[in-house]
C-alpha cells in the first residue's frame, strides 16, 4: 500500500492539533512533548515527501496554478495617470 502526500500532511496536521488541544486542557508535559516531537519528526518526512513526488503540470503563473483550466484575463487601465 502506498501512502500519498496529503496522507502525511493529514497524519501531521492531526497529531499537531491534538498535542495542541492536550496543552490547552493541561495534559500531563510528557504526552505532549512525546506528541511534539513526533509531529517534528514526521513534519520533516511530510516535507521531504511532498517535495519528491512524482507530480507534473504543465500550468504556469498565468493559470494560478490550478489543475482546472481558466483563461488568463488581461486588464488595461482606462485613464490611468502615471506620476
Amino acid at each position: 500500500m502506498k501512502i500519498t502526500s496529503i496522507t502525511y500532511v493529514v497524519i501531521t496536521t492531526i497529531i499537531l492539533f491534538g498535542a495542541t488541544i492536550m496543552a490547552v486542557l493541561g495534559a500531563s508535559f510528557g504526552w505532549v512533548f512525546l506528541l511534539t516531537v513526533i509531529s517534528q519528526i514526521l513534519l520533516v518526512f511530510t516535507v521531504l515527501k511532498v517535495l519528491k513526488d512524482n507530480y507534473t503540470m504543465d500550468k504556469t503563473f498565468e493559470h494560478f496554478y490550478e489543475d482546472c483550466s481558466i483563461k488568463p484575463v488581461k486588464v488595461k487601465a482606462i485613464n490611468e495617470k502615471f506620476r
